[in-house]
C-alpha cells in the first residue's frame, strides 16, 4: 500500500473530532496525569514551526499516558487579552474582540491539522467575560487579603502605545510591540503585594521537580540576602546615601559608591559640570529593562557625578558614580563597590581605572596571589586583611567573625543595622489599555473604595470605537464618561470605576485551573475536581516565561491556597522549557526585514531579488516581527502532518536551541514511507505462519529492544533518540524475509505517540479493534534485552550449513533442537548422527 498523508489525515482528525477522543473525564479507577503548554497568544500572523516544539512534545507525553492506562488531561486554550491586539485596533479601528476571535479560529485550525490530542470540550479564553469574572474575582480575594494597595510609582511609560509596560515587554530601551522608546514616568497604580510572598516563593521551589537552572533563575529574581544597611554621608550636602551590602565583612575594602539611574539623590548630589553628561546617561539607563541591567555578562557603563561620601569606619573620601548595574529594585538602588571581592564591581573598576583594594584573603595561594595582585576578584569567602582603622580591626578574623564585628559596630555607631534585602519588588499590576480585564473596584468621593461583590461580576467594559490612550496617560476607558461615573447600587453613593485595567499576565495566572472546570458558572473550579487533577503534572513552555510568568503564577496559587480554594501549595509539579528554533532572517539597510520569499542567494551572500540591493542577514530566533518565522501549513501539506511532527522532534532535545531547515522534514516524510511499506508489506505474516526460528527469534529481538529504548526516551523527554531509535529499527527489520504481526503491532503502538495518523492507519490496517491511543503500551520482555549476543555456526560432517544469531550461553539441547526444525539446515540430517560436537557459544557439528 501506498503512505498517502493528506487523505490518511484528514480521516482520523474527522474520526477523532466525531469521537471526543480525547475528552477527558474524572475517572478514579486509573491514575491521573495532567499535561498542560503555555497557552499561546493568537497573533494574526498564525503558528509558525518554533511554536511545535513544545506543543508536540506535550502531545506525545498525552498520548504515550492514554496507552499507558492514565487519565490524561491535556487542554487548549488562548491568552487573549493583551497590547497586540489593542494596537491593531488602534491603527485599524477594528474591535480587538474581532481580531482576537479571528486569530483563535485560525489558531485552532492549525492545531487540529497537526493533530494535536487536545480535549477542546475545554478551551477557554481570558477576554470571554464567563473566563475573566473569575479572575476579577480573585483580583477581589487579593484585595481583602490586604494585598493590592494602591500606589504612586516610577514606571516603564511608552508615549506612542500610550500605557505603562512591563520589564520583559521591553527590548533595549524601546517597546517589543513597534520598538517605540519607553521612558521612566510617575503614575498611580494598582500594585499587588507578592513580597508578602517572597519565602514562601523560594523554599517551595526545593519540592518541585524543575531543572536546577530554572530554579536559579527564581530565586535571583527573588533574591533574598542577609547583610547589613550602612549610611554613607556625601560630602558637603547633609544628605545620606544607604546602601545594602551582604558583605559588611568587606566594608574595608570599599573605594567607590554607585547610585542607581533613578536615585532621586542624583539631582540633589551631582556637581553643575557634571550634570548635564549624567542627566543624559541616566535618560538612557533607565529607558533599559531590569532584565537586560542584570545580565552579568553585560558591559559595565557609568559616569561620575563629580560628588563624594565619607567612609563611615575610616572617613575615606570615596567618589560617588551612577552605573545602570544598579537596580532601583533591590536593595536601596545603592552600592558600595567592593572590586576585589565583587565581579560587577571589578569589571566596572578595571574599566574606570578606580581604586582596587584587597580585604579578603583566600585558602588557596594561588587565588590569594592573583586577588592580591589585581589580577582577577575573590567574591568568596576567607580571612579579613587591610581592615584596621584606629582601634578597630577586622584583620585575622574569618568572614563570617568579621561580619558580626561589623555589624555590632555599625549598630553601636548608629551608622547600621543588620538587615534582611530582598531583590523582588511589589508587583506592578496597571496597565493603561482598554482590551484587558477592568479593575471590580468602585471609588467614592471621600477617598474609599468598594471591592465589588461575585453577584456584580463580571465587570465588562464599554463597546468604543477610539482606543488610543490619552497623552495624559489615561486609559481609553477613562473617556467613557458614562461608564466611569456611576451611582453605586448598594451603596447609593457617587462612584468612579476604576478606568486601568489588568495586565495580560492576570489572565494567565490561574488558567490551569479553570481548565479543571470551565463549564462552572458558580464557581471558578469544583472542589473535587481540583483534588482530583492538582497538581500539573509536566507544564511546558517559552523560556521567556522561566521567571515572571511562574512567579505570579505561583503567587497567586499561594493566595488561593491560603484562602482554602485549591489544595496544593504549588500548581506545577514538573517543568520544561523549551528551546528556541532559529532560523535565517534578512535586513535591508534601512532596518526592515523581508522574507525569505523576497531573496536570492548567491556565492553565500543574500541580495533583495528585485533590487538587487545586498542584504544583512543572521541566523536569530524565529519570530513573526523578523519575517523569518516558517508557517506550517505549506509544510503540512507537502510532507505531512506526522512528517512535520516527527522532524520538529527530531532536530534535537526538547530543552535545546534548534536550527530550522525545512528540507530535514523530507527526511521523516521518507521514514514514514517506509514504515508504512513495510506495515502492510505482503511479507507481513501471523503468529501462526511457518517461518524460521532465528527470523521469528530476531524480529521479536528488534521489537523488545525498539519498545524498551523508546519508553525509556519519552519517559525522560529524550523524543529526538526515541525516533533515531524507530529509524534504525526499520532499517534492521526490511532485511528480515518475514514480518511477524505481533512485532509490527508493537512497532505501531511506540510510533503513535509520534506520528498519530499514519499509526491509526496501520493499526486499523493490523485489525486493530479500537483506537491505537488506548491500545496498551507494549512492554518489553527481557529476554530479549540481552546485550551479550554469539554466533552459533551449524556444520554437518564439517561443512557449514547454517548460522544462528542468539543470545550468548545457550545450551546444547537448544541449538539441536533449532537446527533439527530449521528447514535450510535439516535437509542435510540425512544419515544416522553418531557424534555431535558442541562448542559453547561458536560451534554445533553433526557427524553423521
Amino acid at each position: 500500500m501506498k503512505y498517502e498523508h493528506l487523505g490518511i489525515e484528514k480521516k482520523w482528525q474527522r474520526i477523532w473530532k466525531e469521537r471526543k477522543a480525547f475528552k477527558a473525564s474524572e475517572d478514579p479507577t486509573r491514575p491521573k496525569y495532567y499535561v498542560l503548554d503555555m497557552f499561546p497568544y493568537p497573533s494574526g500572523s498564525g503558528l509558525h514551526v518554533g511554536h511545535l516544539i513544545g506543543y508536540t512534545a506535550t502531545d506525545i507525553l498525552a498520548r504515550y499516558k492514554w496507552q499507558q492506562g492514565f487519565n490524561v488531561l491535556h487542554p487548549m486554550g488562548w491568552d487573549s487579552f493583551g497590547l497586540p491586539a489593542e494596537q491593531y485596533a488602534v491603527r485599524t479601528g477594528t474591535h480587538p474582540a474581532i481580531t482576537t476571535h479571528v486569530n483563535i479560529k485560525k489558531f485552532r485550525e492549525q492545531m487540529e491539522s497537526v493533530g494535536y490530542a487536545y480535549d477542546w470540550d475545554r478551551e477557554i479564553s481570558t477576554c470571554d467575560p464567563s473566563y475573566y469574572k473569575w479572575t476579577q474575582w480573585i483580583f477581589t480575594k487579593l484585595y481583602e487579603k490586604g494585598l493590592a494597595y494602591e500606589a504612586d510609582l516610577y514606571v516603564n511609560y511608552c508615549p506612542a502605545l500610550g500605557t505603562v509596560l512591563a520589564n520583559e515587554e521591553i527590548e533595549g530601551g524601546r517597546a517589543k510591540e513597534g520598538g517605540h522608546p519607553v521612558e521612566k514616568r510617575p503614575l498611580r497604580q494598582w500594585v499587588l503585594k507578592i513580597t508578602a510572598y517572597a519565602d514562601r516563593l523560594l523554599k517551595d521551589l526545593d519540592f518541585v521537580d524543575w531543572p536546577e537552572s530554572l530554579k536559579k533563575l527564581q530565586r535571583n529574581w527573588i533574591g533574598r540576602s542577609e547583610g547589613a544597611n550602612i549610611a554613607f554621608a556625601v560630602e558637603g550636602k547633609g544628605e545620606k546615601i544607604e546602601v545594602f551590602t551582604t558583605r559588611p565583612d568587606t566594608l574595608f575594602g570599599v573605594t567607590y559608591i554607585v547610585l542607581a539611574p533613578e536615585h532621586p539623590l542624583i539631582d540633589k548630589i551631582v556637581t553643575s559640570d557634571k550634570r548635564e553628561m549624567v542627566s543624559l546617561y541616566c535618560k538612557e539607563a533607565v529607558a533599559k529593562s531590569d532584565v537586560e541591567r542584570a545580565e552579568l555578562a553585560q558591559e559595565k557603563t557609568g559616569v561620575f557625578t563629580g560628588a563624594y561620601v565619607r567612609h563611615p569606619v575610616s572617613g575615606e573620601k570615596l567618589p560617588i558614580w551612577t552605573a545602570d548595574y544598579v537596580l532601583t529594585g533591590y536593595g536601596t538602588g545603592a552600592v558600595m563597590a567592593v572590586p576585589a571581592h565583587d565581579e560587577r564591581d571589578f569589571a566596572f573598576a578595571k574599566k574606570y581605572q578606580l581604586t582596587i583594594r584587597p580585604v579578603i584573603l583566600p585558602e588557596e595561594e594561588a587565588i590569594a596571589e592573583k586577588t592580591m595582585a589585581q589580577e582577577q576578584c575573590w567574591s568568596g569567602e576567607g580571612k579579613c586583611i587591610n581592615s584596621l582603622f584606629g582601634t578597630f580591626s577586622l584583620n585575622g578574623l574569618t568572614s563570617e567573625e568579621g561580619k558580626k564585628r561589623v555589624i555590632g559596630w555599625l549598630e553601636k555607631a548608629g551608622v547600621g543595622k543588620k538587615t534582611i534585602s530582598y531583590r523582588l519588588r511589589d508587583w506592578l499590576f496597571s496597565r493603561q489599555r482598554y482590551w484587558g480585564e477592568p479593575f471590580p473596584i468602585l471609588h467614592f468621593e471621600d477617598g474609599s473604595k468598594r471591592a465589588l461583590g461575585l453577584d456584580e461580576l463580571p465587570l465588562v467594559p464599554p463597546e468604543i470605537v477610539e482606543f488610543k490612550p490619552s497623552p495624559t496617560g489615561e486609559s481609553p476607558l477613562a473617556k467613557v464618561r458614562d461608564w466611569v461615573e456611576i451611582i453605586d447600587p448598594k451603596t447609593g453613593k457617587k462612584a468612579l470605576r476604576e478606568t486601568n485595567t489588568m495586565p495580560q499576565w492576570a489572565g494567565s495566572c490561574w488558567y490551569y485551573l479553570r481548565f479543571l472546570d470551565p463549564h462552572n458558572e458558580k464557581e471558578a473550579w469544583g472542589q473535587q475536581k481540583e483534588r482530583f487533577w492538582m497538581p500539573i503534572d509536566l507544564y511546558v513552555g517559552g523560556a521567556e516565561h522561566a521567571v515572571l510568568h511562574l512567579l505570579y503564577a505561583r503567587f497567586w496559587h499561594k493566595v488561593l491556597f491560603d484562602c482554602g480554594y485549591v489544595s496544593t501549595t504549588e500548581p506545577f509539579q514538573r517543568l520544561c522549557n523549551q528551546g528556541l528554533v532559529i532560523s535565517r532572517s534578512f535586513q535591508r539597510e534601512n532596518g526592515m526585514y523581508l522574507s525569505g520569499q523576497e531573496v536570492v542567494e548567491r556565492e553565500g551572500k543574500y541580495f533583495h531579488w528585485e533590487t538587487g540591493e545586498l542584504l544583512r542577514s543572521q541566523i536569530e530566533k524565529m519570530s513573526k516581527s523578523k519575517l523569518n518565522g516558517v508557517s506550517p501549513d505549506e509544510i503540512r501539506e507537502e510532507f505531512g502532518a506526522d512528517s512535520l511532527r516527527l522532524y520538529s522532534m527530531f532536530m534535537g532535545p526538547v530543552d535545546k536551541e534548534k536550527v530550522w531547515n525545512t528540507e530535514g522534514v523530507s527526511g521523516c516524510k521518507r521514514f514514514l514511507n517506509r514504515f508504512f511499506e513495510m506495515a502492510t508489506s505482503e511479507k507481513l505474516v501471523g503468529a501462526d505462519a511457518e517461518m524460521a526460528e532465528g527470523t521469528l527469534q530476531e524480529a521479536l529481538r528488534l521489537g523488545h529492544r525498539l519498545v524498551e529504548g523508546v519508553t525509556a526516551d519519552i519517559e525522560n523527554m529524550l523524543f529526538n533518540t526515541a525516533i533515531a531509535k524507530m529509524m534504525e529499527f526499520v532499517t534492521a527489520f526490511i532485511k528480515l524475509p518475514h514480518y511477524p504481526r505481533e512485532v509490527v503491532k508493537m512497532a505501531v503502538s511506540v510510533l503513535a505517540p509520534f506520528a498519530p495518523h499514519v499509526a491509526e492507519e496501520v493499526w486499523e490496517y493490523l485489525g486493530g479493534q479500537q483506537s491505537v491511543t488506548y491500545a496498551p503500551w507494549p512492554k518489553a520482555d527481557q529476554r530479549y534485552l540481552i546485550e551479550d549476543m554469539a554466533t552459533y555456526v551449524i556444520q554437518i560432517n564439517g561443512k557449514v550449513r547454517g548460522k544462528f544469531e542468539l543470545p550468548k550461553d545457550q545450551s546444547e539441547e537448544r541449538i539441536v533442537h533449532l537446527a533439527k526444525e530449521h528447514p535450510h539446515i535439516s535437509k542435510y540430517l540425512t544419515g544416522k548422527v553418531q557424534k555431535i560436537i558442541f562448542i559453547p557459544n561458536k560451534l554445533l557439528n553433526f557427524v553423521l
